[in-house]
């Protein structure tokens, strides 16, 4: 019987660090380091179930946009450096030997060190999650006016940029451009906004060569050297909401290649989300990796190495 991988939930290494939801971000300096573990949340809390390869899959494929998307951006390389007491320096990528990087296979990115543009960059190519709620309250989302009809899930005439702020906790909150650009500029604020949508529609086109659409996502910008590059992750299905788009079918909910079986599961279960959430069972985490796997495998044509 094969083995069931096991989820990595956590990474130490000798580096000043902060921990987010799903990343643990190592200090080397001038750089930092990412490690991608398999840490899950929804809504809210961080999971005391990983989702094994999931750190895998957010490092691989924002590798793939990273080394294809033509912006400027945070990305080095995939190498992990010399650990303090080991021998040899480890490409997460290939590792030759055991030994306590192992785990780090293909979680790893170096990155170069930016300045965070306080602001989450939110694209949206359909209607849906609190584009759609607020679509239904007011005919339009973040102060953009919508045409009167649109059903959910629909295609918008064109994509719509809706920054959001960047919550320490709890749920980003959508603002207007407006709100935005009296934070970091007019002329700062148009920047982003159009490089978001330019990054956005480079990848739904790919994306939809591949039979997904990328209903929405969200981006970050950071300064360095003075110039905006594109940081964090991208086009992911943390950072997005990926659709098949053999299934898509608008005016209700699409199946997607992200937490829903995660979602569904908590939502059916006892936890009242106000204290610590539940483990998942065996057949939910499997089904989410699945998902996660097939987003890769889908988008890069390429198998992921670690299956």
């Amino acid at each position: 019987m094969t083995q069931a991988p096991q989820a990595l939930l956590s990474s130490s290494l000798p580096w000043p660090s902060r921990r987010g939801k799903v990343r643990d971000v190592y200090d080397l300096g001038d750089m930092l380091l990412i490690v991608s573990t398999d840490r899950i949340s929804a809504f809210d809390w961080v999971l005391p179930s990983g989702i094994p390869d999931k750190g895998r899959v957010l490092t691989q494929l924002s590798r793939f946009w990273f080394e294809s998307l033509p912006v400027e951006n945070h990305f080095i390389s995939t190498k992990l450096p010399p650990i303090p007491g080991a021998s040899t320096t480890n490409d997460c990528v290939d590792l030759a030997h055991p030994g306590p990087a192992q785990a780090l296979e293909g979680r790893c990115m170096i990155v170069r060190k930016a300045s965070v543009v306080p602001f989450e960059c939110v694209v949206r190519g359909y209607l849906e999650g609190s584009g759609w709620k607020e679509y239904q309250n007011s005919g339009g989302v973040c102060g953009i006016r919508l045409p009167a009809g649109l059903k959910q899930c629909d295609r918008l005439p064109e994509p719509i940029f809706t920054p959001a702020t960047k919550a320490e906790s709890g749920h980003d909150e959508n603002v207007s451009f407006e709100t935005m650009a009296n934070a970091v500029g007019t002329e700062v604020a148009g920047q982003l906004r159009d490089r978001s949508i330019e990054v956005y529609e480079y990848g739904r086109r790919v994306a939809e060569s591949r039979g997904i659409l990328v209903a929405d996502t969200k981006f970050e910008w950071g300064w360095f050297d003075g110039r905006l590059i594109l940081i964090d992750e991208v086009l992911t299905p943390d950072s997005s909401r990926f659709w098949p788009a053999q299934h898509y079918r608008p005016g209700q909910s699409q199946s997607s290649f992200d937490k829903q079986f995660v979602r569904e599961w908590l939502l059916a279960s006892a936890w009242d989300r106000n204290s610590p959430p539940p483990a998942l069972p065996d057949e939910i985490v499997a089904k989410t990796r699945e998902k996660y796997i097939e987003a890769y495998e889908l988008l890069t044509d390429e198998r992921l190495p670690w299956k």
